[in-house]
């Protein structure tokens, strides 16, 4: 299986433009024989928590509709990051079009101080299974407790892919706990950044992978948009 995290700068504001922009990554993992692409936290209209209530979208969104029919016509699992509207309030949340079937909501469950005059925590942890394995999806801070991983492993999870975005401090503890996970629960862990300002910091790229040993097998620039592609099968990355 191919995994793609696709590295973008989702400026906030104008959802179409971002679909054009995520439509342009999807393609770009289609030419790479991707199985599943996954884009940065709120890469629908950029980490913006304050603006977060008016961006929110539901998950049946018409303008969404794009996904799916891209999914099934390229036979690839898309994930997307966007506040959703719930009867309790906004999460940040993950929707996953799959080829011919329903889509499927993951929402962070695990909040930072700073979000939470914002957002809800989400209650479910989501299992994604993509070509016979299991996949939990994280996202941001919560990818960085090792209660959610152990959570997630305990459930069967087989690879860790955390959707995030992080200034350089917060990079910092990720290239710190991520090899360390890898190694302990013996699960590669993919994660994918944004580039680019991002509420009050600068989200720092460097997307990467780190196989079920805790080595780090690639990652992406500081500030330039890119996609890393992971082959699960050789543990190693796939050229573009």
């Amino acid at each position: 299986m191919k995994i793609s995290l696709a590295q973008i700068n989702p400026i906030s504001g104008n959802i179409p433009e971002k679909i054009e922009l995520h439509k342009k990554w999807i393609e770009k993992a289609v030419s790479a024989s991707s199985d599943l692409i996954i884009f940065p936290e709120l890469s629908l209209t950029g980490y913006e928590p304050s603006l977060a209530k008016t961006l929110a979208l539901d998950s049946d969104d018409s303008r969404l509709n794009i996904f799916q029919q891209l999914s099934d016509k390229h036979k690839i699992v898309i994930g997307v990051g966007l506040p959703t509207r719930s009867t309790r309030g906004i999460l940040i949340s993950l929707l996953f079009f799959q080829p011919q079937a329903k889509r499927l909501l993951y929402s962070k469950q695990q909040l930072h101080s700073d979000e939470k005059p914002f957002f809800i925590e989400g209650n479910q942890q989501l299992i994604l299974e993509v070509k016979g394995k299991k996949i939990a999806p994280a996202i941001c801070y919560e990818s960085l407790q090792a209660s959610h991983l152990r959570h997630a492993h305990d459930l069967g999870a087989e690879i860790y892919l955390a959707s995030v975005a992080k200034s350089e401090s917060g990079l910092k503890k990720a290239f710190d706990h991520f090899p360390e996970m890898a190694k302990q629960f013996q699960v590669p862990i993919l994660m994918t950044n944004s580039i680019g300002f991002c509420d009050n910091f600068m989200s720092a790229g460097q997307s990467a992978v780190w196989n079920s040993s805790g080595e780090l097998v690639s990652q992406l620039s500081a500030d330039e948009e890119g996609l890393l592609t992971f082959d699960t099968i050789y543990s190693q990355i796939t050229p573009i």
